[in-house]
C-alpha cells in the first residue's frame, strides 16, 4: 500500500502502527513515535452511549447532523412512498421571533438562515437569524422561551450559527451555543443562564492578540461526555504571511473551564513542524476547523477536518507540506493529544478544504467489520479509515500532479488519491469535460476554455496576465465537490449520499504589491466563469446525487438534482432531462426516503459572480423545489415548490405520534423562515 504521507499512528488499545514517512523531496526520515495516548477508561456511564453511526434516536433529533457521527439520518418512516403525496405545510416559524423585533423594529437579519434545530423531549431547539436561541414546540412551532440578547438591544445585532448542541445528565439538561466571542451554557427548560458557568454564565472565547482578528465561528459545538469543542471561521483574504492560527479549543461542560488546546499548526516542539521549512509554523496562521466535528463518544475520539494555512493559493512562504493544514485529525477528547491524521492535499493550493464533517459509519469490507470513518472533499474523494487507527479501508496512492510555473512556489510532487470509492464529481478542466450539447457550443466552449491554464486536478493557480492567460481554471472549484452540506449515511444498507455540484473557478494570482503585503503573490479575480451563450462551460450534471455502497466502495446510482439551464434558448430544443443546480443543498435520510432540496437561490451577480454571468450557473444558485427520492434506484418519488431555496438541513422527528419534516428556505426576496410538513391527522 503506498501511503508515504499516512504518518505515524498512535493506537488507543494496542501497540504504535507506524508508516513509513518521507518528506517533500522524498528523502528517507526517520519514523518519528506519536505522542503517547493512555488507553480511555471505561465508565459505568459508558453503556449509556449510542453507538456511533447509527443515526439519531429514534424519534428525536439528537444533534445537528442526527447525531455526532453526522449520518443526517433517522430510522423514522411514518411518511414513506405510499402516503406522501398527501404531506401538507403545517407549520411556519420566521427566522427572528416577533420578540426581537420588538426591541428593534430595524434589526437586520441574514437571508440564509441554515441552522438545523435539536430535538429532545418534546421541544425544540434552533438558533435565530442572529444568532440567539430560541426553544419551540415542535408540533405547532409556537415559542416556549427565547435567549435574551446580552445588554439587551444593543447586544441584539449578531451573525447566524448552524445551532446548537444538547446535553444531559440526569435532570440537569442544557443547550450549548456559540455566538460571537462567546459560549453559552442555557437551560433547556427556560433558557437562563447558569451563573456558575465561566463568568456569569458564559466563556470568552477571544484566545487571539487583539493585533489579530476577533474569534468568530458559525458552527455548532461539538459535545462528547462532558467536554464542549470549538473550532472557528478565519478570513480567507490574507494581507500578510504572518497570522493566526485557526486552534481548536476545548471547555468542560458543567464549568466551562478551558481543558486543551490543540494547535492546528504545530508549534515548537511538536509533532509536524517538520514539514514547514524555514519554521514557517512560527508566523504562518489560519488552517481553522471552519465547518463541523464529530465524534465517537464511546472511544473518546473527536475527528476534525482542519482547512487551510495562509495563504491558500500561494505557498512559497511556506514550503513544504504544511501539517495540519487540509487533514483530517483524530484526537482524544479528555486531552486534545492526536491519535491519528492523514492529510488529504499536500501544501495547499487549491482551497481545497476538508469541508464537512467526516462521517461515522460501521461497514462490512470483505468479510471485515469496520469502525469507520468517511472524509468527503471538495475535489469530490471519499477517504475512508478506520476510526479507531486511521489506517485506510482501501489503498490511497500517492499519485503526480502538475507543478507550479509561479516563482517561488514548490508544489508537492504527488497528492494522495482513494482508489475506492471513484469520485462522485467530474475531475479536470480538459477538453473532454467542456460541453458538447451541439458542435457549435463546444466549440465556443474551447474558445473560453483556451484563454486559461487548464489540465486535471490539482493543475496549481497561475499568474493572470494582460497579454498571456486569465488564470487556472479549476474544477471541481474551491467550493466543490462536496461542501459543508456533506452527505447522508444508511446504517441499514451502508449505502452513502452525496449531493455535490460541477461548478469550475478561476484560480488566478498576481504579483504582490510591495507597500500593501508582503506576500510575493496574493489572489486575483477568484471567481466563477461561465461557458457560451449564458450555459456552464462544462458538461452537466451541475448538481448531483450519488449512492455508494460503503460495503463494497462501489457506486450503486446517480442522478441530477433539479432542472438546471436545460430551457436556455441554445439547447432548449433538444429536450435534455435535468441538468442538476448548482445549489449545495443538505440531505435528510429516513428509514424510506432521502430527502434534500436545490440549495439557497442567487437572484442577482456581484461579489465573485461576474454581472455578465447568469447566476444560475454559479455555485450557491440552487432552486425552489424540495423533492424525496428513492433511496435504492434514485427515482424522485415527490417534489414541492415552495417560495425559495432551502437554507438549512432538513430534519426528522416523531411528536405526539406524528412524524414532521422541518426545512428553512430564504432567499433576498422571501424572509427566511422554517417550514414543517406532516401527514393530515389520520393518515
Amino acid at each position: 500500500m503506498n501511503n508515504r504521507r499516512f504518518l505515524e499512528i498512535s493506537i488507543l488499545s494496542a501497540a504504535l502502527f507506524l508508516v513509513g514517512c518521507d518528506n517533500q523531496q522524498q528523502t528517507s526520515q526517520p519514523a518519528i513515535e506519536s505522542p503517547a495516548v493512555e488507553p480511555v477508561a471505561v465508565t459505568a456511564s459508558d453503556s449509556l452511549y449510542r453507538a456511533a453511526g447509527q443515526g439519531t434516536t429514534p424519534g428525536d433529533w439528537d444533534a445537528y447532523g442526527a447525531d455526532i457521527g453526522s449520518t443526517k439520518y433517522t430510522p423514522l418512516a411514518q411518511i414513506n412512498a405510499d402516503n406522501i403525496d398527501n404531506l401538507e405545510i403545517t407549520w411556519r416559524r420566521p427566522a427572528l421571533d416577533e420578540y426581537y423585533l420588538n426591541i428593534n423594529p430595524q434589526q437586520r437579519y441574514s437571508n440564509t438562515w441554515n441552522a438545523a434545530p435539536v430535538v429532545k423531549n418534546g421541544v425544540a431547539y434552533v438558533t435565530n437569524g442572529v444568532g440567539l436561541v430560541e426553544a419551540f414546540d415542535p408540533g405547532t412551532g409556537e415559542t416556549i422561551w427565547l435567549q435574551e440578547p446580552p445588554g439587551g438591544a444593543e447586544g441584539l445585532p449578531g451573525a447566524p450559527t448552524r445551532g446548537v448542541a444538547y446535553w444531559s445528565d440526569g435532570d440537569d439538561e442544557r443547550i450549548i451555543v456559540q455566538r460571537g466571542t462567546y459560549l453559552y451554557a442555557l437551560n433547556a427548560d427556560n433558557g437562563e443562564l447558569y451563573p456558575d458557568f465561566g463568568i456569569e454564565g458564559r466563556v470568552d472565547l477571544q484566545f487571539m492578540p487583539p493585533e489579530f482578528e476577533r474569534y468568530r465561528w458559525g458552527g455548532v459545538p461539538m459535545v462528547v461526555r462532558d467536554i464542549i469543542v470549538l473550532g472557528q471561521s478565519m478570513s480567507d483574504t490574507f494581507d500578510a504571511k504572518e497570522a493566526y492560527r485557526g486552534d481548536v479549543h476545548a471547555f468542560n461542560v458543567r464549568t466551562g473551564e478551558h481543558l486543551w488546546t490543540f494547535h492546528t499548526i504545530p508549534q515548537e516542539g511538536e509533532f509536524g513542524t517538520d514539514t514547514w521549512q524555514d519554521r514557517s509554523w512560527s508566523y504562518t496562521g489560519h488552517a481553522p476547523v471552519w465547518a463541523l466535528f464529530s465524534a465517537d463518544e464511546d472511544l473518546g475520539m473527536v475527528y476534525m477536518p482542519i482547512s487551510s494555512s495562509t495563504n491558500d493559493m500561494y505557498g512559497g512562504h511556506r514550503i513544504g507540506d504544511n501539517l495540519f493544514s487540509q487533514s483530517i485529525v483524530a484526537v482524544d477528547v479528555e486531552t486534545g493529544e492526536r491519535i491519528w491524521h492523514f492529510q488529504t492535499v499536500h501544501h495547499g493550493l487549491w482551497d481545497y478544504d476538508p469541508p464537512a464533517a467526516p462521517i461515522l459509519m460501521d461497514i462490512t469490507v470483505d468479510g471485515r467489520e469496520i469502525k469507520a470513518v468517511t472524509q468527503l472533499t471538495k475535489q469530490a474523494f471519499a477517504f475512508v479509515f478506520d476510526r479507531e487507527t486511521g489506517e485506510p479501508v482501501w489503498e490511497i496512492e500517492e499519485r503526480p500532479v502538475p507543478q507550479s510555473t509561479v516563482p517561488g512556489e514548490v508544489t508537492s510532487p504527488t497528492q494522495p488519491f482513494p482508489t475506492k470509492p471513484a469520485p462522485f464529481d467530474r475531475l479536470g478542466a480538459t477538453e473532454d469535460n467542456l460541453i458538447d450539447f451541439t458542435p457549435e457550443l463546444r466549440e465556443e466552449a474551447l474558445e473560453i476554455f483556451n484563454q486559461y491554464v487548464t489540465g486535471p486536478v490539482f493543475t496549481p493557480p497561475s499568474v493572470a496576465t494582460e497579454d498571456g492567460t486569465k488564470g487556472t481554471i479549476q474544477l471541481p472549484g474551491s467550493q466543490g465537490g462536496a461542501d459543508v452540506q456533506g452527505a447522508a449515511f444508511d446504517p441499514d444498507s451502508g449505502y452513502l449520499y452525496i449531493p455535490s455540484i460541477t461548478s469550475p473557478f478561476v484560480a488566478d494570482i498576481l504579483p504582490g504589491d510591495l507597500e500593501e503585503t508582503n506576500l510575493a503573490y496574493t489572489k486575483g479575480s477568484r471567481r466563477w466563469i461561465a461557458g457560451p451563450r449564458g450555459l456552464p462551460l462544462f458538461k452537466p450534471p451541475y448538481g448531483r446525487i450519488t449512492a455508494i455502497d460503503m460495503n463494497t466502495g462501489e457506486h450503486v446510482w446517480m442522478v441530477a438534482n433539479g432542472d438546471g439551464p436545460r430551457d436556455n434558448p441554445a439547447i432548449a430544443h433538444l429536450d435534455l432531462p435535468q441538468l442538476g443546480v448548482p445549489g449545495r443543498p443538505v440531505p435528510l435520510l429516513t428509514g424510506s426516503l432521502l430527502f434534500i432540496g436545490e440549495g439557497f437561490t442567487n437572484l442577482r451577480p456581484g461579489g465573485r459572480i461576474p454581472f455578465d454571468m447568469p447566476v444560475e450557473i454559479s455555485t450557491n444558485s440552487g432552486g425552489p423545489w424540495f423533492r424525496a427520492y428513492d433511496k435504492q434506484t434514485g427515482e424522485i418519488v415527490w417534489e414541492i415548490e415552495l417560495e425559495a431555496g432551502t437554507t438549512s438541513p432538513p430534519i426528522s422527528y416523531m411528536h405526539e405520534g406524528e412524524q414532521y419534516i422541518t426545512v428553512a428556505v430564504g432567499d433576498r426576496m422571501h424572509s427566511p423562515e422554517m417550514l414543517a410538513f406532516k401527514l393530515p391527522s389520520g393518515n
